[in-house]
């Protein structure tokens, strides 16, 4: 049975970097006691690196945050979910999400059309497949109402990202009390201001350049020149940074907001290293 309690790591690591290092650091983060191992989905053999992680740990829930539904079709999806399910249990959760109008346009102008539609349709495909994807064993990358209603009536919940605590009690409002929300929490462990936005201001400076991530903080109230500045207001509300009681103070929001389950995403200097000593630092912390 999928374990989604306690607290996970999103990684872009643990999908894009060395293979060999992604099966160690999974089996390393398993043993510091995380739940559930993330990873983001731009194309390309995306469950290769699901299978990596299932054979590099025992226990751990492996979910995609997010597949790009416009990257994959329904009936590829649901086989590779029955394969992989097959050999490694039921350790898989499907996140499932629509991206970004500039990156699925910049390939093929035109074709980001009706996000909640394609959504609608992706998941009749897994319905409709011949070893189904259940309800119970997807969540949807929902920011917005529309999205957050389709989480709550066609899958398990909600896995929003880039979001504030605010956001977290507004998604638990909308889905009710069964549905689960997942958020993640990006993360920095430093010693002042000046050190997280030398790590994180521009890293979050790209995610404000899409449209549905800009849109949604506007909607909790964030300002344009807000996300224009990359503001301290808006970075701290977003980024939790400092030391390991900082981090765990902002999950301990999360929790407190309405969330079943945070996945930390930590950020380093170096973009492309796994951020393995900070992980261990975090797992007494939020894993005790």
């Amino acid at each position: 049975m999928k374990n989604l309690a306690g607290v996970g790591i999103w990684s872009t690591q643990l999908r894009h970097g060395d293979p060999g290092e992604a099966a160690e650091a999974a089996a390393e983060l398993e043993e510091l006691g995380y739940t559930a191992l993330w990873i983001p989905d731009v194309g390309g053999p995306v469950f290769d690196a699901v299978e990596r992680l299932l054979s590099a740990t025992k226990r751990a829930t492996v979910a995609t945050g997010i597949l790009n539904l416009w990257m994959h079709t329904p009936e590829e999806t649901a086989a590779s979910y029955a394969s992989l399910t097959a050999a490694h249990g039921d350790r898989i959760l499907l996140g499932i999400g629509v991206s970004h109008a500039p990156l699925i346009d910049s390939a093929e102008p035109g074709r980001y059309r009706r996000p909640l539609a394609a959504m609608s349709a992706f998941l009749d495909g897994l319905d409709a497949a011949e070893q189904p994807v259940l309800p119970g064993d997807r969540v949807l990358a929902a920011l917005g109402p529309k999205m957050l209603e389709l989480a709550k009536e066609r899958s398990r919940g909600a896995h929003p990202y880039l979001v504030t605590v605010d956001h977290t009690r507004q998604a638990r409002e909308a889905l009710g009390a069964g549905p689960l929300v997942l958020p993640e929490q990006t993360a920095i462990l430093c010693s002042g201001r000046d050190e997280a936005r030398a790590i994180g201001a521009d890293w979050l400076r790209g995610y404000l350049s899409l449209p549905n991530y800009a849109n949604n903080l506007l909607r909790l109230g964030f300002t344009e020149e807000d996300l224009e500045t990359v503001s301290d207001r808006l970075f701290d509300a977003l980024i939790a940074w400092g030391d390991e009681e900082a981090v765990k103070r902002r999950v301990d929001e999360h929790r407190a907001a309405g969330a079943d389950h945070v996945c930390v995403q930590v950020l380093i200097d170096d973009p492309k290293g796994f951020p393995r000593e900070q992980w261990r630092r975090l797992a007494p912390a939020l894993n005790g």
